[in-house]
Parts: structure tokens; sequence; C-alpha cells
């Protein structure tokens, strides 16, 4: 794991089953990712291991069912994070 890595994923809980891979990229392709993710407010979080294996993942595809835990645990921190800036 030497090459950097990133991943966006985005969750509907009213259209999506479970969260889906929707951006992803290595090296370069990965520090423009967080660039605009910086650039939009949108959180980072970073965890090398689950980008890997979420980098393994088509565009589009949802989060295998081993993954959940994890990615739950993100999605509430994100949650929690914007709860508290609109207070």
């Amino acid at each position: 794991m030497d090459k950097k890595v990133a991943v966006a994923i985005k969750y509907d809980h009213e259209k999506d089953s479970a969260p889906k891979v929707i951006g992803k990229g290595q090296g370069h392709l990965a520090e423009k990712i967080e660039a605009l993710a910086k650039e939009l407010s949108i959180p980072i979080h970073e965890n090398e291991a689950l980008a890997y294996k979420l980098n393994d993942l088509d565009l589009g595809e949802e989060i295998p069912v081993e993954l959940y835990n994890v990615v739950a645990q993100i999605l509430s921190f994100i949650i929690e994070i914007d709860m508290n800036e609109g207070k």
C-alpha cells in the first residue's frame, strides 16, 4: 500500500439500500479527489485499509455487507459533525 488512494461514497437512506462508491482514484487523482472534498467542505475520513478495499469496487457499486460496520461508523461520525456545525 504505497500509493495514496481516495474513495468517495454517497448514501441516500431514502433511495439506497447501502452506501455506493461514487468516485475513486490513486496517486494524483486521489489528491484531486481530496482537494475537491476540502474545497466543497465534504468531511474526509482517513482509513487506508478501507480505502484500498473500497477502491476495488466499481463506480456505482454498493459497499459489501462485510464493510457495513466500518462505513456505518464513519457515516455516524460525519452526521455528528454536521449536527454540531448546525448548532
